[in-house]
């Protein structure tokens, strides 16, 4: 870090610390000054939450090849995946597998001393390399590790919020930013800014993503008016723990749990014959929805069982203890001899700010690139994912694209100087918006705000969705973001005031919610995780393109952008 005359100076920021973010920041930090900031420390990042594998055509457990896990991830997002992405990404897999054996990360493995790989949903053949049932937390610490090898050239921020970019013209100059526990806002000034900021799933009643999911990274690329693409794409997990979202691992079906409803029947026989329990995650999530709707859910209740209690103890201690003490914990229920209670829940997006194969964010369909930003993992939309993301082929996202990001700003980066930064200027904005908040004095309680929200995103906008919801959703959003402004602070401290972040974060995730909502009444057909009910077909002819939506003086307007298809025609999706 430098302090120059005015800012903090860096010759690189990463914002977030995730799996993208460090695999970025260590990708860089090879030749670069990386400043790091993360809401949340490191280790407590979203990522460590994921546990059930991450993709690669190893081969291990059967004969496997990248085509083969190519063709799974373009069928499993229903044909809306970049097929040039979706290449270069699942041949970069077994080497990054490898890379990450050898940075520390400690993988199951086979009698014969292999990586062992499991079975997952969407996926034709067992190639999800795992650690237990706690992979992402065994790569997360992994990289970690290794960051902290390279602290000479890291400083890592954290529990530091990120405010706003700083943009000038077509160049990204830095971000403004500010310290949580002193309240200071601060500019850093960069020449080259990487967003790896996550989802935003916390804007649904259930959901399994972390509090921190709160749609920051890609509601500021779009302040600065940058679109953002195929928002309406949501994923619903199978598995989430009833009434809670937390996660129960699809590393269960994979390792052979079954799905039952009210009766004790395994269902998915209606719903995908060949694939049953390992059908792609909206499949399975329709079908638990329908049997919970048609008055199948277990005792009555909007949940259906999850039942491990076949696999046998053993098998349960040493693949899935994560799941077993989940189910202790949250339900004292023990899954060796109880089923699980679970609902679908919001846990993946999609979209998100749109990047090409290099991680460079891009500003249009003709993919003309913002200068000096660049973007990875659940925050970013390249889109290799398309309309359904396949378990396991995120974290292998985060990976591939995190060191994609770092290796384009070090090209980029190389011996230009820092662009433009007016710190007065940019301190003031985002010190107006604190003064903004501290002086409202209204009746609304923003806690009640953010509840209904997630309420109406849930019922409305959910795992089924149509047009009269959808409209009902978007005026009750335009509704709250009304109330929004006549809220009441009960915080108006400098320090560790983490009220005042929760109503910003409440901030953008209304206006990211309404963008869900709009995008998903403009697609009328049903795709991937996207779910019309007066619209239940595929529509190739009027629906096989992107959806990038550009903020303007009118509003919201949305335009079309081509999928980039190479090898694979679109074709019915049958499992």
């Amino acid at each position: 870090m430098v302090r120059g005359d005015f800012v903090i100076q860096h010759d690189v920021v990463v914002v977030g610390a995730g799996l993208a973010g460090m695999r970025s920041a260590l990708e860089v930090c090879k030749e670069l000054d990386v400043g790091m900031l993360t809401k949340v420390y490191p280790s407590r990042s979203h990522s460590g939450a994921a546990q059930g594998g991450i993709a690669a055509s190893l081969g291990n457990s059967e004969p496997d090849s990248w085509e083969e896990h190519m063709y799974d991830t373009v069928k499993g997002g229903d044909f809306l995946s970049d097929q040039d992405a979706v290449e270069e990404y699942v041949k970069a897999a077994p080497r990054v597998i490898y890379e990450l054996e050898h940075m520390g990360c400690v993988f199951s493995r086979t009698p014969d001393g292999k990586i062992a790989q499991r079975s997952f949903g969407g996926h034709s053949k067992p190639r999800a390399c795992f650690s237990a049932d706690r992979t992402g937390h065994a790569i997360l610490h992994a990289l970690h590790e290794q960051l902290m090898k390279n602290a000479k050239s890291v400083k890592i921020y954290n529990e530091w919020y990120m405010h706003a970019l700083i943009v000038d013209g077509d160049r990204c100059n830095g971000v403004v930013v500010s310290n949580i526990q002193t309240g200071e806002v601060e500019v850093i000034q960069a020449k080259a800014v990487i967003f790896c900021t996550g989802g935003y799933g916390r804007v649904f009643k259930i959901t399994s993503n972390a509090f921190a999911s709160t749609a920051d990274g890609v509601m500021a690329a779009y302040d600065v008016g940058i679109p953002l693409e195929d928002l309406e794409f949501v994923q619903f997990h199978p598995s989430g723990l009833y009434r809670q979202g937390i996660l129960f691992s699809e590393a269960a079906r994979g390792e052979g749990a079954y799905l039952l409803n009210g009766k004790g029947e395994r269902f998915m026989q209606e719903y995908a014959p060949s694939r049953m329990e390992l059908a792609p995650r909206d499949i399975v999530a329709r079908a638990e929805q329908s049997e919970m709707d048609a008055g199948r859910g277990v005792d009555g209740k909007d949940c259906i069982h999850l039942d491990l209690r076949h696999l046998g103890e053993a098998r349960i201690k040493e693949r899935l203890p994560q799941i077993r003490q989940l189910g202790i914990d949250f339900l004292g229920v023990d899954c060796i001899t109880d089923c699980l209670p679970i609902q679908p829940t919001a846990h993946y997006s999609m979209g998100g700010i749109p990047t090409d194969i290099n991680s460079h964010v891009i500003l249009d369909a003709e993919g003309t690139r913002m200068k000096g930003f660049f973007a990875a993992g659940e925050c970013s939309c390249v889109s290799v994912h398309g309309g359904n993301r396949l378990g396991t082929n995120s974290l292998l996202e985060a990976v591939v694209f995190g060191e994609r990001a770092g290796k384009s700003v070090l090209e980029y980066a190389a011996g230009i100087d820092y662009g433009n930064v007016n710190e007065g200027q940019e301190k003031a904005r985002i010190l107006k918006k604190f003064e903004d908040i501290f002086q409202r004095d209204g009746s609304e309680s923003y806690n009640t705000i953010r509840d209904e929200m997630k309420e109406v995103m849930m019922t409305h906008c959910g795992v089924f969705r149509n047009e009269e919801k959808l409209k009902i959703c978007i005026e009750t959003l335009k509704g709250l973001q009304e109330r929004f402004k006549k809220g009441k602070v009960t915080d108006k401290g400098k320090l560790f005031n983490t009220e005042i972040y929760e109503i910003m974060e409440l901030g953008n995730m209304l206006s990211i919610a309404q963008l869900i909502a709009n995008g998903a009444l403009l697609r009328k057909e049903s795709r991937g995780g996207h779910f019309r009910t007066d619209f239940p077909k595929r529509d190739d002819e009027n629906f096989l393109h992107h959806s990038l939506v550009f903020d303007t003086p009118d509003g919201p307007v949305v335009k079309p952008k081509s999928v980039v298809i190479t090898k694979y025609q679109p074709a019915e999706r049958t499992y």
